[in-house]
């Protein structure tokens, strides 16, 4: 089930050690304009040669921008908090050989790992959908990893720039905790969401909460960039567990542990279970002609044989040209096996490997875009609750984040196998 690639990076014992990886919700496998350079839709997070991370040292209260600017460009790490025009208080940092630190944001400059950038939903990500304002940060998180096993990830607000600064202005969310140390939150906020139960097919959603730029958690705010933060949650930490999603507000990514990799199906599986229901002969139970999924390469281009669905009802069909009711919207069809009413869409098959939670045969699709998963990854996806916009949530599909809609938000398929 698992090729001999995906073992040796995965083994606890060799090198090169993997972290994890991060891979971005909507898009089925890659970008819509295939992977460049940092851009693209699975980062895998390894240990670097040398430790890069840093850690907080000497804390400076400073009353004028020039004295200011003069640590500041020091070349060293610092987060500087701007109380009011006469005080700011900067903290430095210190080199820390114990950690790797991968920075994520929509910047292409340098210190950024990882560009991210707003995911539109229905995978229409194209160079034609510009998006007019991105809300996404430039340098919108930090995660670093320890070098020692067992490897902790941890997650923080907000990302060094060039000159290797965060600076939260005067209008941004900060303040002095008890203990004397500053935090303070990003405009929009770095949201994270831990499934109870890990991930896996026995998972239910965790609470939304936000996390600081100095890694506490918070309740969420209430609205996205209020003034105000919400509540500390001393309980719950920022360490990064396999299914943890970050939500950076205009995109949102999956954290994948390096161990629960080895355990999810790869794409080569995936590959194999679509050869296996293609041999099976699937027909249109109409026009009585066999259908196949396309392959894996070929996933935006509606084809011939291609298998179609009448989503209220789950009846597999070919592509045909009647069931149109006029009282219906454009969409909406009459399944002539069952005369159920619904949308009637062509069927793609879910080739991002890190959405699975199980090796499950793809049984089920999402409603209304009908992507096609494994019956515990459907549910899975189902059920969990993912920002949209400033204040709202819902479900949406892994492989093309539309909205997800009908009664379960999934449909188990039914094919009609071959009459012979």
């Amino acid at each position: 089930m698992f090729s001999p690639s995906q073992e040796e990076h995965c083994a606890p014992n060799k090198e090169p050690v993997k972290y994890g990886e991060l891979v971005v919700l909507g898009y089925n496998g890659s970008l819509p304009n295939g992977d460049r350079g940092r851009r693209k839709s699975r980062f895998a997070l390894y240990k670097r040669p040398k430790a890069n991370g840093v850690k907080p040292s000497t804390v400076h209260v400073i009353s004028t921008p020039q004295a200011s600017k003069a640590i500041s460009c020091k070349g060293q790490h610092s987060i500087s908090y701007t109380l009011s025009r006469n005080q700011t208080v900067v903290v430095e940092y210190t080199h820390d050989k114990d950690t790797d630190m991968f920075q994520v944001g929509r910047s292409t400059e340098s210190p950024i790992d990882f560009v991210v950038t707003d995911t539109i939903s229905g995978s229409q990500n194209n160079d034609e959908t510009q998006i007019t304002q991105s809300t996404i940060s430039r340098f919108a998180c930090r995660i670093v990893c320890d070098r020692s096993p067992p490897y902790t990830a941890r997650i923080f607000a907000a990302g060094f720039d060039s000159s290797k600064n965060i600076f939260l202005g005067e209008k941004a969310a900060k303040w002095k905790n008890p203990d004397g140390h500053m935090d303070g939150l990003t405009t929009n906020g770095v949201l994270v969401m831990h499934p109870k139960g890990g991930f896996t097919e026995e998972s239910k959603p965790g609470v939304w909460r936000e996390i600081s730029v100095c890694g506490d958690v918070y309740t969420l705010r209430e609205t996205r960039s209020a003034q105000q933060r919400g509540k500390l949650v001393e309980n719950e930490t920022n360490v990064l567990q396999d299914g943890s999603l970050i939500d950076l507000c205009g995109a949102t990514l999956l954290w994948r542990t390096a161990d629960g990799l080895f355990h999810t199906p790869t794409q080569k599986h995936i590959e194999a279970l679509r050869q296996e229901i293609n041999a099976a002969r699937p027909q249109c139970p109409v026009g009585l002609n066999t259908l196949a999924f396309p392959s894996i390469n070929r996933k935006d281009v509606v084809e011939e044989k291609q298998p179609w669905a009448y989503l209220s009802c789950g009846h597999v069909h070919g592509y045909h040209n009647w069931g149109h009711r006029s009282d219906t919207e454009a969409n909406e069809r009459e399944c002539p096996m069952c005369r159920t009413v619904g949308p009637y869409v062509p069927l793609w098959l879910g080739c991002e490997a890190g959405f699975y939670v199980d090796a499950g045969p793809p049984t089920h699709a999402f409603t209304p875009c009908g992507h096609v998963c494994s019956e515990k990854s459907a549910k899975y996806w189902s059920q969990i609750p993912l920002p949209h916009g400033t204040h709202a949530f819902h479900a949406a599909c892994p492989f093309c984040a539309t909205q997800l809609s009908g009664e379960h938000n999934c449909i188990k398929l039914i094919f009609q196998g071959p009459i012979d």
